[in-house]
């Protein structure tokens, strides 16, 4: 009887262990996330429990113009892969405006998503290609956000388009002159769905306010 006591106690022990192991595990994947939900940056408002380096945009089904982005992100010398990294990015529908909605008392665009890079740096969107502001002279353009392991997150200049009309010779030009080519992105299509491909090396970027 004695030994099946200690024997009962042992399981509980252990249990009340493995609750503490898991309860740290949760804090500790959590830490980097701001608590103040309403002024916190919208790169961490997911929902998803574990991000991968994959998402699709709401309302991509739906779209005429559905758009894949993919690339890989590195580190700073521009040849090893940057793994683990954050990559958040907002848009306008297909009409140049910003569809807003509205949880838990905190406005955010509908047409966003998440992805967190693999081993290898690579993530991929599927999306679809925003339009322009009918009564404004706004790119259609792509917003991203960067957060790096263990660092603030940090906007870099949008991804604009190639075909945009809006795109004058003298905006490549100045665009050129901030080194800054790789934003144009230029579409192929296959098989229905607009193709790109978007590099990030970090440290290299142009960061905006």
């Amino acid at each position: 009887m004695k030994n099946l006591i200690n024997f009962f106690c042992f399981i509980c022990l252990l249990g009340l262990n493995n609750t503490k192991i898991y309860a740290q595990k949760t804090v500790n994947n959590s830490k980097d996330k701001p608590e103040n939900y309403k002024k916190r940056s919208p790169i961490y408002d997911y929902s998803e429990q574990k991000l991968n380096n994959i998402d699709t945009i709401p309302d991509f089904v739906s779209k005429s113009n559905k758009l894949k982005i993919t690339g890989i992100i590195y580190e700073s010398d521009g040849v090893t892969p940057a793994k683990d990294v954050m990559l958040f990015i907002h848009q306008t529908d297909e009409n140049g405006n910003f569809e807003l909605k509205r949880q838990n008392k905190k406005r955010y665009v509908h047409h966003r998503g998440w992805v967190k890079t693999d081993s290898d740096g690579r993530y991929t969107f599927y999306t679809f290609v925003p339009g322009s502001y009918i009564y404004g002279s706004d790119f259609k353009q792509i917003h991203p956000i960067i957060k790096e392991p263990s660092k603030p997150e940090y906007k870099i200049e949008t991804f604009l388009f190639d075909d945009d009309p809006l795109l004058t010779e003298d905006c490549r030009e100045k665009i050129k002159n901030t080194n800054g080519l790789k934003r144009i992105l230029k579409l192929d299509k296959k098989e229905g769905l607009f193709v790109t491909e978007r590099d990030i090396i970090l440290g290299k970027e142009n960061i905006v306010d």
